[in-house]
């Protein structure tokens, strides 16, 4: 790799794809699942499109161009990992709908002919109507491309509207730029509330649902089984020498044989109907010992009838009676069904308001109708499928544990900004256009990308473009969704780094509010390029003007005011070098150097400090080595939370003192995984990224707040395992260290090792991996 990251330029390795296609084949060879199957051989077709487009140039895997021929802003297919497959999304044959459109207006079927009937006075009419009623998807960007050409013709801006036409044509034969026509209503035009699932996407969970194996041979075996080797053994006894007996006497007699025989008969008949449950088959479970005595019709079996009491006693008659009301209670798959009736007759492509009708318990008419009975409970497995069709403000879904991760408000949060960008458009239909239009695009997946190149953006879509004019001022609104959801990331998930997809809505809002507030993606160690973009520069002085001076710098050894007078000096050098550049299109993509080098320089002391353990370890991994990199530039930026407090103004309702206690919740649950884990590190990773996320949290209270937190944390250690409390007293020390005015050692420890700077990647072997219990104990 060069050293210059300005003139570094990187290719994806085709090894990577050549693993997922054999993962892709044996999966597709061997599943016993037939749907797997077919989904596997599916990804083998695409992983073998990505491997020969690869070899045969048509494929550019790094570049935010990947496919030869067609332009950034068109949509790829792209599978894991971030490869494009070289097919358009919007490509491949004509969909159903494009066929019927043809049909429909008398043209040859093919996308050509559909994109040249649009431009007639017929097709604009028809998409005139679309627009008028909203009664269309747009399931990938191009598929509102006419309906933007359209929109542009009616309000007299030709010159836009045949611009667009222009830039489109050249691949009006290989991508559908129509809109799906649609039943449904469009989508409200509110941001009061969210779903998780649609009320059609919870009926086809529900009705996926199959009968639990293990519960149904439980019942089987309570409701079937049970009863008959309780009859058996009745029989039994009636040869036995008295109550208390415990050898049987076989005194048999022609009625008793006879009635022997019925039961055997009627053991066959009931093995071939419930074949769930295997145990009366086994010589030696009771039933089968009764069985085989049976048709043996040889007495003399040693059998002890008191274990459970004897058939008709009490302690016996209430077991039976407890297991009887086991196996009549209804299955979880019955109970479900009956939930997807009660869905039915709702709205299918909306969420729940009211959940409290279809949650509640087995109503009369339902028993007439099911035969289950009247007031059975749903199980929580039913429950909380349905509750992930409760349409709520997204904080009430946050709370109520239907959003349970930051990962999963990332899903639902392009529909809250796509409302809030199409707002500033004045014209209704543009606006629902636009926002349809901003829901496909948050569909399309991130590509892998080289080269510090950036993911393609809204903005450069043509029709996005094209309309670009017709926007009002949304910063108002875009900043204040934008510190809504900075508060509920942050207050709901504190021990969670930001994911990347939640920045990059974050991004587009602040990008729209103007308020300064640069918001930094968790970079890939595995493609890491030794380079920072400049944004990551601006977000280390952000945290600098909150910070300076704070437990934070303090702890992680930053000089914030080093990192300001760099910010300074590059951003003059940057200025500089844009009022000399007479053409920016021919500029590789900026960085910033200094910030790298400080990176390093704080990567390579960290590695000094001397670790513990190395099972598991990546020692001199290439890959820990970028980790250790990466992770200075999310300590020096805070990965968003000092921009997200300093500039767009986030406070917590709970305060920070509660925010720092949760963190270290779930540093000690991360810590009690690493206990005889054999890989530990992305575990231990984690741990550091909510123990930083922890001592922000504390910076920001007063310091006799801080003391009394401190105190708290450590009683809170005290309560868990052993090996957690002991793993983490370093971490405590070396924090309490700090808030006492003390400071590390260059290597990150004090007070002989027994105070530690906790970071999460590490090259040498983490201290965190190791037992101190077991030490001691071994010692010992």
């Amino acid at each position: 790799m060069n050293d210059d990251a300005d003139q570094q330029h990187l290719t994806a390795n085709p090894g990577y794809a050549q693993g997922q296609l054999a993962k892709a084949f044996a999966t597709a060879l061997t599943h016993e699942d037939a749907d797997t199957r077919r989904r596997a051989e599916s990804r083998v077709t695409r992983w073998r499109a990505v491997l020969a487009g690869m070899a045969g140039g048509l494929l550019s895997i790094g570049s935010r161009t990947p496919v030869a021929g067609l332009p950034a802003w068109v949509t790829p297919e792209v599978v894991h990992g971030g490869f494009a497959t070289g097919t358009p999304g919007a490509g491949g044959p004509l969909q159903p709908y494009e066929t019927r459109l043809a049909e429909r207006f008398g043209v040859p079927a093919d996308r050509r002919a559909l994109f040249a009937h649009c431009l007639t006075d017929t097709g604009l009419t028809w998409l005139w109507g679309q627009l008028n009623s909203g009664r269309y998807e747009v399931t990938v960007p191009e598929e509102g491309a006419l309906l933007t050409m359209a929109w542009l013709v009616r309000h007299g801006e030709t010159a836009a509207a045949l611009d667009l036409v222009a830039e489109l044509e050249p691949f009006a034969d290989q991508l559908r730029f129509l809109p799906r026509p649609s039943t449904g209503r469009p989508a409200p035009d509110v941001t009061d509330a969210l779903y998780r699932r649609s009320v059609s996407d919870t009926v086809d969970r529900l009705v996926r649902r199959r009968p639990n194996a293990a519960v149904e041979t439980q019942r089987e075996a309570l409701a079937v089984w049970q009863p008959f080797g309780d009859e058996l053994l009745v029989h039994w006894l009636e040869t036995a020498g008295g109550a208390g007996a415990q050898v049987l006497e076989l005194v048999p007699d022609a009625d008793w044989l006879e009635r022997g025989a019925g039961l055997l008969s009627r053991y066959r008949l009931l093995a071939e109907e419930h074949t769930r449950c295997g145990k009366h088959r086994n010589p030696e479970e009771n039933l089968g010992i009764l069985r085989g005595a049976l048709e043996e019709t040889v007495a003399g079996r040693e059998l002890d009838a008191r274990r459970r009491g004897l058939p008709g006693s009490a302690p016996h008659t209430e077991l039976r009676r407890v297991q009887r009301a086991q196996a009549a209670l209804p299955s979880h798959h019955a109970l479900a069904q009956v939930v997807v009736g009660r869905l039915a007759g709702l709205p299918q492509e909306s969420g729940i308001t009211d959940l409290a009708p279809v949650l509640a318990p087995v109503s009369e008419p339902e028993q007439r109708e099911t035969g289950l009975p009247a007031g059975s409970q749903l199980p929580s497995a039913v429950s909380r499928v349905v509750e992930g069709a409760l349409s709520a403000p997204v904080s009430t879904l946050v709370e109520r544990g239907v959003v349970p991760s930051a990962e999963v408000l990332a899903q639902l949060v392009p529909r809250l900004v796509a409302v809030t960008t199409a707002r500033t458009y004045d014209d209704e239909a543009l606006r629902t256009l636009m926002a349809a239009n901003y829901r496909a695009f948050r569909n399309r997946r991130s590509l892998l990308l080289l080269n510090l190149e950036r993911q393609v953006r809204i903005e450069e879509l043509p029709w996005v473009r094209a309309v670009a004019t017709q926007r009002g001022d949304g910063t108002a609104e875009a900043a204040l969704l934008l510190r809504q959801l900075g508060e509920l990331a942050v207050q709901g998930f504190p021990g969670t780094i930001l994911p990347n997809p939640l920045v990059r809505e974050l991004g587009v809002l602040a990008r729209q509010s103007k308020l300064g507030a640069p918001l930094v993606e968790e970079l890939a160690a595995d493609i890491f390029m030794d380079a920072f973009g400049p944004k990551f520069l601006v977000a280390a002085g952000i945290a600098g003007e909150l910070l300076g001076g704070s437990l934070y710098e303090r702890y992680y050894g930053i000089d914030y005011a080093a990192i300001r007078e760099l910010a300074i000096t590059e951003g003059a050098v940057r200025a500089g070098e844009s009022a000399g550049r007479s053409d920016k299109a021919g500029a590789g993509p900026r960085t910033s150097p200094g910030f790298a080098r400080v990176c390093a320089e704080r990567a390579a002391a960290a590695s000094s400090a001397p670790g513990r353990s190395k099972s598991g370890s990546s020692s001199g991994s290439w890959v820990a080595a970028n980790g250790k990199v990466i992770e200075q530039a999310q300590i020096l930026t805070t990965h968003n939370l000092a921009t997200l407090v300093h500039r767009v103004g986030i406070a917590p309702e709970p305060g920070w003192a509660d925010l720092a206690r949760r963190c270290f919740g779930t540093v000690c649950r991360l810590t009690a995984r690493v206990h005889r884990n054999p890989w530990p590190y992305s575990t231990i990773k984690e741990a550091a990224y909510a123990w930083r996320q922890l001592v922000f949290h504390l910076s920001l209270c007063p310091p006799t707040e801080q003391r009394r937190v401190l105190a708290d944390l450590e009683a809170e250690a005290a309560r868990h395992p052993a090996h957690v409390t002991a793993r983490l007293a370093p971490a405590l020390a070396g924090l309490r260290l700090v808030a006492d005015g003390g400071t590390f050692a260059p290597d990150g420890t004090a007070d002989g090792g027994r105070a530690r700077r906790l970071l999460g990647w590490t090259t040498d072997g983490h201290w965190l991996a190791t037992d101190p219990t077991a030490v001691e104990k071994k010692g010992s």
